[in-house]
């Protein structure tokens, strides 16, 4: 009897927990709410300051609301690190070495002018200087568990957000050890801690990046083998925690390995299937992270102080979101991507809880000083979504998406995404059959050099629906998507496919594994680099060794065929439209 009365209050957060998840998701999603703001909403009602203080006069609350905040802190703290690791599966080592000015040119500018900056204006109010400092840094940071979720990482937002908040993960624990030598009576002992931290840190990310290449394939291939799902959830989770434990053994904070561990497997063909079985995961322990920032708010603080409160809210995020659209217009980003990035990073991040919990243990701020910013933190990550809309609504202002020009509207033609050098290529074909087209890129310079080659381009994010909608999408022959960014392109189908169920759209796949995923998605023809070289390959020493060209020909269209009709069963059956003849004959 004990023992269930000590699992009871756990039991009873766990069902507070999912029937949260379940009641939220549904109903935010059906009125088009980012389900963030409902986890903060019931964070806030479930917690100690709200429903939580009635449960002394009214005992049965403590069924439907969170009777230990702290024991909830654990997996908040995963949740943040499982969405650290799908990030990482998102992105490849090539993909970050072409981030490499932004996220230690961007990314250090906006935290180091952003924490100066703010630390000379709490300063100039009264603020020791020690204490503005540490507070500059903590409200500089901004939320990696908010916005990237939002923002994505594939469109120019989302790879200006995801370049600053790397930068930012890099510097947690370098502020946070400075803050602790800065503590009254501290010794030298502190600098010594964070070089020996670093040094260590580099050591153990070296070991896994090595390790890693050769003992994740492996491990994944085994596990695939055994075509048993928990075989192969229980090896993802092995390898996100073990990575997290062996970053926080050395000081480093365990997202750093979360994201290391995640890029390591983006390598492997396996990336795919690890993406989406831990999905529901990464969902559900966000969610409980997002609770817990909810319970942190004290209503009756807020309207006491509601003054104070709302403007200390405001000013950091006029000026976040002007200091960050500023350094993006100084490194070359257009207005709109500059307004709606600068407005998606206005707000504090949970990492800001962390540093002001740091800068309080080591007597830097006041106790009441420290609550006073958790609640604007709080506050400014309840309202990150709206900050969103609003930053989408500011960016089509200031620059709208484009539209064809008044002559070729109404017409039917090709839209190309992606102006590379397969995108190029198709344009090329379609030329060369004078079918008409047009092209959209975010990439300015490639934009640019097309244009000068003679190519018909825009520049355009095509992740934008009203870019699409401008573009004349309705009236296309096809949408061929031509860009090597796995999940760009799958989100683009399903979004594709669902507001037009009879468009023709061709997409390239990174390997067969992806091709399938995107016949999930929606593609009518998805078109695997892997496949088709091979076959480009077996054709040439063919005919370079003798084999007539007629037969050569016909059996690489009979294996290109075999291994499509394969590809199409295991992503379930490829959309057909219904296609009018007399719209792309001739």
């Amino acid at each position: 009897m004990a023992s269930g009365d000590l699992a009871s209050p756990a039991i009873s957060d766990a069902l507070v927990i999912l029937g949260a998840a379940g009641l939220v998701i549904p109903v935010f999603t059906r009125f088009r709410i980012t389900p963030i703001i409902g986890f903060i909403l019931i964070g806030v009602l479930v917690g100690p300051y709200g429903l939580g203080q009635l449960v002394y006069e009214r005992p049965w609350l403590s069924h439907i609301t969170i009777t230990d905040p702290e024991a909830l802190e654990p997996f908040a703290e995963f949740g943040i690190i499982l969405l650290l690791f799908t990030i990482g599966l998102e992105l490849s080592f090539n993909r970050l070495w072409q981030l490499r000015k932004l996220v230690f040119g961007l990314g250090a500018l906006e935290v180091l002018c952003g924490g100066v900056l703010i630390a000379i204006v709490l300063a100039m109010m009264g603020q020791f200087w020690t204490g503005a400092l540490a507070l500059g840094f903590a409200l500089a940071f901004s939320s990696t568990a908010i916005v990237l979720p939002i923002s994505g990482t594939q469109s120019p937002v989302g790879r200006a957000a995801l370049s600053m908040l790397l930068f930012e993960d890099i510097m947690i624990v370098p502020i946070i050890f400075i803050l602790g030598a800065m503590a009254p009576n501290a010794d030298g002992d502190g600098w010594a801690g964070m070089l020996t931290t670093l040094w260590q840190g580099a050591l153990v990310v070296a070991i896994m990046m090595i390790a890693g290449r050769f003992a994740l394939p492996r491990l994944f291939a085994q596990a695939a083998r055994t075509k048993s799902p928990e075989l192969f959830l229980a090896a993802a989770l092995l390898v996100v925690i073990g990575a997290s434990l062996a970053t926080a053994a050395v000081g480093l904070s365990p997202i750093v390995g979360a994201l290391l561990a995640g890029i390591l497997i983006a390598e492997t063909e396996y990336h795919g299937e690890v993406e989406t079985i831990m999905e529901p995961f990464k969902g559900l322990a966000l969610g409980i992270f997002l609770i817990t920032v909810g319970m942190s708010i004290d209503l009756s603080t807020i309207l006491d102080n509601l003054g104070m409160i709302a403007t200390a809210v405001v000013l950091i995020i006029l000026f976040k979101a002007f200091l960050t659209g500023f350094l993006l217009r100084l490194m070359g980003a257009r207005r709109s991507t500059a307004a709606e990035t600068g407005i998606l990073m206005a707000s504090p991040s949970e990492t800001t809880l962390i540093i002001l919990a740091a800068a309080s243990s080591a007597l830097l701020i006041q106790p009441g000083t420290a609550q006073f910013w958790q609640i604007v933190t709080a506050i400014g990550l309840t309202i990150t979504p709206v900050l969103a809309r609003l930053g989408r609504v500011i960016a089509r202002r200031v620059e709208p998406a484009p539209s064809l020009p008044e002559a070729e509207r109404g017409q039917s033609r090709v839209i190309i995404v992606g102006i590379g050098r397969v995108g190029r290529l198709v344009a090329q074909m379609l030329d060369t059959h004078t079918k008409p087209y047009i092209a959209v890129d975010s990439d300015a310079d490639l934009i640019e050099f097309a244009k000068r080659k003679g190519y018909h381009a825009m520049f355009g994010d095509a992740a934008r629906g009203d870019t699409m909608e401008r573009l004349e999408i309705d009236r296309a022959m096809a949408v061929v998507l031509t860009m090597d960014e796995p999940v760009l392109a799958q989100r683009l189908v399903s979004k594709m496919r669902k507001n037009n169920p009879d468009l023709l759209i061709v997409a390239r796949a990174r390997d067969t594994s992806h091709a399938a995923e995107l016949y999930r998605a929606g593609a009518s023809h998805a078109v695997p680099e892997t496949l088709e070289s091979s076959l480009q390959l077996s054709e040439a020493v063919l005919v370079d060794i003798g084999v007539a060209m007629g037969p050569v020909i016909a059996s690489i269209h009979e294996k290109r065929d075999e291994y499509r009709g394969k590809i199409e069963t295991e992503g379930a059956l490829s959309y057909k439209p219904k296609l009018k003849t007399s719209t792309i004959s001739g």
